[in-house]
């Protein structure tokens, strides 16, 4: 029942040589080797790892003075694959209430409805952005070939490019199509290395918080801060790919000493790892970082038993911490909001039909969810393939994710070429964004 809606390089070695004397004003009055300097910095191509800190620099630009007017995207991955037919209910097709008789949403229950679709309850905390155009879902989404293998269908999602032997990401080659303006324009909120959408040649950072986001043995409380100072003199003149990481990273460190400055604006965040990791992001935003490409996870949706009801369970949770973490993002994000778009992906769906487990297997098809500046919202957007209930039935993909993020990329970072950012891919209009 086809329903069209207005719908890094080889690693360098750290080396053991021991450095020069310093006086007391350059190093703090000691000697240190280049390894024990660095401490916790591991360097593989050109990433740098600092404890709960990745950098991957390949230079140091400099911040450029238009960096805090930049547009921004951040990308929300859903780890785990997230059941897009619970987060947005297709409640007129009569299969979707067939196939799932203990875990279906009650179409008086959803919220946003039009004639077809609603959204779950639990998303309840982002109805103002819908109600204001800020918010919006595209349906029948993900990978054009079925692939129900997390690691591979995650790997596939993010690099963006069927086919290639290249280890790069879609966001990482966005990078190097955007503008330079600082050694933080690309940032993953993780607490390692960051995801395979952020691999690549072209400079990214990752931490896990503002307070884990520095150079070991740097101590802020310091106020001569000399092992920063010893660590600077000793990189200075290093023209070496390491020496250019190491001065990358420590660019990087320092670039969010405005965001470490922020306080929240009074908003509620949830207590859990996605709210303190979108809270983190809303400062590092907010203090003039010049970032502009986000990557941040929301883990758990891989929910083969106790999927729940609307009223109880663990997609009731899931769908509830989603929704009051992203709210609260947009909220804190002050003068800073209207520059921020948000898109959620997940590696695939679910199945249609519940298992024996009140739980849901590994599917296909997807819901997306796209949020912020120039998202004409309010609508649900995409080509109803129609449901079919049996075991094995599948949500068919009707819209290549890709073309949802190929159109935020042209709709927000306009000098970029959306063919270097998804090779061999012709994108499908979707009509989710607005250039206005």
């Amino acid at each position: 029942m086809p329903r069209n809606t207005t719908l890094p390089t080889q690693g360098l070695p750290v080396s053991d040589t021991t450095t020069p004397s310093c006086n007391d004003a350059g190093c703090g009055g000691f000697q240190t080797s280049r390894r024990s300097m660095l401490g916790g910095i591991a360097l593989g191509g050109l990433t740098a790892v600092t404890g709960s800190t990745v950098v991957t620099m390949s230079s140091a630009p400099a911040f450029a003075a238009d960096a805090v007017d930049a547009p921004v995207l951040v990308v929300l991955s859903l780890r785990g694959a997230a059941d897009g037919l619970s987060m947005v209910v297709p409640h007129g097709d009569p299969v979707y209430y067939q196939a799932r008789p203990q875990i279906a949403v009650p179409m008086a229950q959803l919220l946003a409805t039009d004639s077809f679709f609603g959204l779950h309850p639990a998303l309840a905390p982002l109805l103002p952005m819908w109600n204001n155009g800020e918010l919006a879902a595209v349906h029948a989404t993900g990978l054009p070939v079925a692939n129900r293998s997390h690691f591979a269908a995650i790997e596939e999602v993010e690099d963006a490019d069927p086919g290639s032997a290249a280890r790069t990401g879609w966001l990482n080659r966005l990078l190097g199509e955007a503008p330079a303006l600082s050694p933080l324009t690309g940032v993953s909120v993780t607490g390692g290395a960051p995801p395979a959408s952020m691999f690549g040649e072209n400079p990214a950072m990752s931490f896990l918080s503002l307070a884990t986001a520095t150079i070991a043995g740097d101590s802020r409380s310091d106020p001569a801060r000399a092992r920063l100072t010893s660590l600077q003199q000793v990189w200075a003149a290093d023209q070496s790919g390491m020496g250019k990481a190491v001065r990358g990273a420590m660019a990087a460190v320092d670039g969010l000493d405005g965001a470490r400055a922020q306080r929240t604006l009074g908003v509620q965040y949830p207590a859990s790892d996605l709210g303190q990791a979108l809270a983190t992001v809303a400062r590092t935003l907010r203090g003039g970082s010049g970032t502009q490409l986000v990557t941040v996870d929301s883990g758990s949706w891989d929910m083969h038993s106790d999927l729940g009801t609307p009223t109880r369970g663990r997609m009731l949770d899931n769908l509830t911490d989603l929704a009051r973490s992203v709210a609260a993002f947009f909220d804190d994000l002050g003068t800073a909001r209207d520059r921020v778009t948000l898109v959620t992906i997940s590696e695939f769906g679910r199945r249609v039909v519940e298992n024996s487990a009140t739980g849901l297997d590994h599917g296909w098809g997807n819901a997306m969810l796209v949020a912020g500046a120039n998202v004409a919202g309010s609508r649900y957007y995409g080509r109803w393939p129609g449901l079919e209930n049996n075991v094995d039935s599948d949500l068919s993909v009707t819209t290549d994710y890709r073309s949802v993020l190929a159109e935020v990329v042209a709709t927000r970072f306009p000098t970029a070429s959306v063919p270097s950012v998804f090779p061999g891919f012709t994108r499908e209009h979707v009509g989710v964004m607005s250039a206005s």
